[in-house]
């Protein structure tokens, strides 16, 4: 279920033994079969995605959409048809193996409608002997998603001349550069695959979208039209997906309650203030019933700080990280049916011997229990989509992509359950880290590679505007995440976890009304069913000193120093210009656990390396 609410999902290609298949779009999934999926509720993520794609072909109803799971198999032998996933035969040009006579490199390009049925696993040809055929490894697309076959024949005679002889792929060497390949037609044409990668070669994008079986009906202008693609290449299939911590109920209703009566209660100044509005206006009373002066006028303050009242009150981590940072010593319900399990220790029980490592750290909350929901909206091919430019860039959702689906109603989404820790940073331990002159200068060369990474990107002729990486410049987000990468990689250790399960989640929310900075941290692991997992994550706050002092120590040198320290972003190349002191031997992870895709990080801004000095949270 992960892999299709992800890496596999409609419109993403997937090798099989015989042939090549692209997942079909949501129209093409059997759900009507009983128990064929179960729905996911998630009010705050369906809203979200219905507010940010309002008009937008990914989502064709106005409304939330439906949040459900890919179609499930019920195991009841009872049940004749399972549900099912359509996934058609694509591309549908072959190549045929040689045989025994058969010229060496030189084998047939065929149609799939050629090959033998009914299995048509293998051609034919005129001389009666079989051979076996495999999907070519080449197909096109452009940037807006689209895909289809090359267009061979065409290709092959330009000048518009019908032919119907024998074409070929021919390998001249034993590498796999593209000058070593050509493609030959008996009528004499030829060319290289290399020819492919000039700019326009393969034509104008047709707006095929094999996984729903259509043409778009909008045309497509995707700046370069139709590139070469590897079929197999990990730049055919970037998959959107938008993902949520699950609120306690009562959270998420004092939100809304608040949303629907922001107007007058934007106004509030004080928890008092709000006893003269609940008088003054029943229907701000009667939404407010339930909950305290105290409750409300916090959740005021944490909406109104996303500068955009409602709007902002609907980003589910701007609720996240207030619930978490709240100090609340329970939050959610010990239960096993909650959704969240939570409770803020006291600091006696984290750093008992007041450890000089720990003094930056503001409060560190155990998560017992919480459950994550994850939705595929869209996804785009040859690199991932911009972000909406959000103060709180990681909820907002992709700029543009394709659809799964020719008007989607509900979306594809999993959930999962886990456990973890949270923490936040002393805002006045921040503050004064953001006025040293060493963290100022090493900004000044963060700032550096943002600058080259835009000038990469233009030259390459794509788009590149700062404003998409929201803010993941700002150097508290390259700290926090940062830290995030050193406790995961710690946490690995220390309690038996795979480093590949562990996630985070970085919180820098828009500053508060007195300009203080705020950051936190969530490091979790969450798996499918309601078995969730064994507590160790939680465990780790019991020797959290311990855990942070031997992640920082292991940051002071690294395996690649004085390479890795000394990394220069104004200097790099694109998306290692995102990043300044951070390499596989320091600070990359897995990157299904960062959210990132592990760029904007820095080990300096932790601690001092053989090269930058000063600019270290905990120096």
């Amino acid at each position: 279920m992960s892999q299709v609410v992800g890496v596999f999902g409609p419109g993403a290609m997937l090798d099989l033994p015989e042939r090549s298949v692209v997942v079909g779009g949501l129209d093409r999934w059997d759900m009507h079969a009983p128990g064929a999926f179960r729905t996911i509720e998630e009010p705050r993520l369906a809203r979200l995605l219905y507010q940010r794609l309002a008009g937008d072909p990914r989502l064709g109803v106005d409304r939330p959409p439906d949040l459900r799971t890919p179609p499930v198999d019920p195991n009841d032998k009872r049940v004749t048809r399972p549900p099912a996933i359509e996934a058609p035969v694509f591309p549908e040009w072959f190549v045929c193996d040689t045989v025994e006579g058969d010229a060496p490199g030189r084998r047939r390009l065929v149609r799939f409608g050629d090959l033998k049925p009914p299995a048509r696993k293998e051609h034919v040809a005129d001389d009666g002997r079989r051979r076996r055929a495999s999907p070519v490894r080449f197909v096109c697309g452009c940037t807006k998603g689209h895909l289809q076959d090359i267009e061979w024949r065409r290709i092959l005679h330009g000048d518009g001349t019908v032919c119907r002889e024998q074409m070929w792929l021919v390998d001249a060497g034993t590498s796999a550069d593209p000058r070593d390949t050509r493609v030959v037609c008996d009528c004499g044409r030829s060319l290289t695959l290399e020819e492919l990668f000039q700019p326009g070669r393969l034509g104008p994008c047709r707006g095929e979208r094999p996984w729903i079986g259509d043409r778009d009906p909008m045309p497509c202008d995707a700046p370069k039209g139709l590139n070469l693609l590897t079929r197999s290449a990990t730049n055919t299939y970037f998959p959107q997906v938008a993902t949520v911590i699950s609120l306690p109920p009562s959270e998420d209703e004092l939100s809304r309650r608040i949303e629907q009566h922001w107007s007058v209660l934007q106004k509030a100044k004080s928890a008092d203030w709000l006893d003269i509005a609940r008088e003054a206006n029943a229907a701000v009373g009667a939404a407010l019933e339930g909950f305290t002066n105290e409750e409300v006028f916090a959740r005021i303050q944490a909406m109104a700080a996303g500068a955009g009242g409602t709007d902002q009150a609907k980003d589910p981590r701007l609720a996240e990280f207030e619930l978490f940072s709240s100090g609340r010593p329970l939050i959610g319900e010990n239960s096993s049916r909650a959704l969240l399990h939570a409770e803020t220790l006291e600091r006696r029980r984290w750093d008992s011997e007041g450890a000089p490592e720990l003094r930056g750290i503001g409060s560190l909350v155990a998560v017992h229990r919480l459950r994550e929901v994850s939705c595929l909206y869209g996804f785009t091919r040859f690199e991932p989509a911009a972000l909406a430019n959000d103060d709180l860039e990681d909820v907002g959702l992709a700029v543009e992509g394709a659809p799964l689906g020719r008007s989607p109603s509900w979306l594809p989404a999993m959930e999962s359950f886990g456990e973890g820790f949270f923490l936040t940073f002393d805002p006045d331990a921040l503050a004064a880290w953001l006025a040293r002159p060493a963290l100022r200068d090493r900004a000044r060369a963060l700032e550096a590679g943002v600058s080259a990474w835009e000038r990469a990107r233009r030259q390459r002729g794509l788009q590149a505007d700062r404003a998409t990486l929201g803010e993941r410049v700002r150097p508290e987000y390259v700290m926090a995440h940062s830290l995030a990468h050193a406790l995961m990689t710690e946490v690995a250790l220390d309690c038996g976890y795979p480093a590949s399960a562990l996630k985070e989640r970085i919180y820098v929310p828009p500053r508060c009304a007195d300009g203080r900075p705020q950051a936190g941290v969530l490091v979790y692991t969450a798996s499918a069913g309601m078995q969730g997992t064994l507590g160790g994550l939680v465990e780790v706050t019991g020797r959290f000193a311990r855990v942070l002092r031997a992640a920082l120590e292991r940051l002071g040198l690294c395996s690649g120093d004085p390479v890795c320290a000394d990394h220069e972003p104004g200097a790099a190349d694109e998306d290692r210009a995102l990043h300044g002191a951070a390499c596989h031997g320091c600070l990359l992870v897995a990157e299904t656990s960062c959210e990132a895709r592990n760029l904007h990080l820095d080990r300096a801004l932790l601690v001092d390396t053989v090269g930058p000095e000063g600019a270290g949270f905990f120096a």
